[in-house]
């Protein structure tokens, strides 16, 4: 039996469906009830509070671990999810890391990350990490504004980086957590191309054959609206990296294709299957 945290988000929810479609028993992991993909048992529990998930640990072979925005904070002290996997005869785990674990290791939340996967290498498990750049489906957060009022609000506008489609990451996943030729592998995912936010503002408009607007915000105006939803720390490290990102975050990474043996999805791509999301 396979677990999968996060498992409602934009990677779980695709990762778990992968997993069932490949025959594996998948037990889907979310704090709230959720409706999970056919072929899975979905069972609620908070990685916030360990002790929800050793029920569900009990018998599974492997574990894909995706951390909440809280759980990114100084001080949440994660690396006691791995004590417990081993604890519970888990062979196997996958952790969603930052790419900005190598590019920024001095972000407060890069510091904290970089401690879990140091706690994984030295559990004695097998393990892959995978650290992804910036998510396409990051853009889900314009939709309703798209819809009302044709409007991409965002800083940055005209500085890129190569994000990856969460489908990507979802498929590396799935091939770390069931081919053993990746075990100890640290795989750095990102998209085919760098991609402004404007050009993404461009992409969506034209898949929907309608104008949208793009709309640039300072800095502090995109802290206050992340910070509704992440700690203050993972939105200053977030914000450094697309505002101002270095050689190592505007490399275009061949992970993914070494890995699935195909090229990665374009934005346009993720786009296309989400379009409903827009109009």
């Amino acid at each position: 039996m396979i677990v999968v945290t996060g498992a409602t988000g934009n990677v779980g929810r695709t990762l778990t469906q992968a997993l069932a479609e490949a025959g594996e028993q998948v037990t889907a992991v979310s704090r709230h009830t959720a409706q999970v993909p056919q072929g899975a048992r979905h069972v609620r529990a908070d990685l916030a509070e360990p002790q929800t998930l050793a029920p569900v640990l009990d018998g599974a072979k492997a574990l894909f671990l995706l951390l909440s925005g809280d759980l990114h904070a100084p001080g949440a002290g994660p690396a006691g999810i791995i004590d417990l996997a081993a604890a519970s005869g888990v062979r196997r785990v996958v952790l969603l890391s930052s790419q900005g674990v190598a590019t920024r290791p001095l972000g407060p939340t890069r510091i904290a990350m970089r401690e879990l996967e140091d706690a994984l290498r030295g559990s004695g498990l097998d393990w892959a990490v995978l650290r992804p750049g910036g998510f396409a489906s990051n853009a889900f957060a314009w939709a309703e504004s798209v819809r009302a009022h044709g409007v991409v609000a965002a800083p940055f506008g005209d500085v890129g980086v190569p994000i990856v489609d969460p489908a990507d990451i979802a498929e590396v996943a799935a091939a770390c957590l069931l081919d053993d030729r990746h075990n100890g592998g640290v795989f750095e995912l990102t998209g085919p191309e760098v991609i402004t936010p404007r050009q993404q503002a461009r992409a969506i408009a034209a898949a929907l054959g309608s104008p949208v607007r793009f709309h640039e915000l300072t800095r502090e105006e995109a802290k206050a609206a992340m910070t509704r939803f992440v700690p203050p720390e993972l939105a200053d490290d977030t914000l450094d990296i697309i505002g101002a990102p270095n050689s190592a975050e505007s490399r275009i990474s061949p992970d993914v294709e070494r890995v699935l043996g195909r090229a990665p999805r374009p934005f346009g791509d993720w786009v296309a299957r989400n379009l409903a999301a827009f109009s």
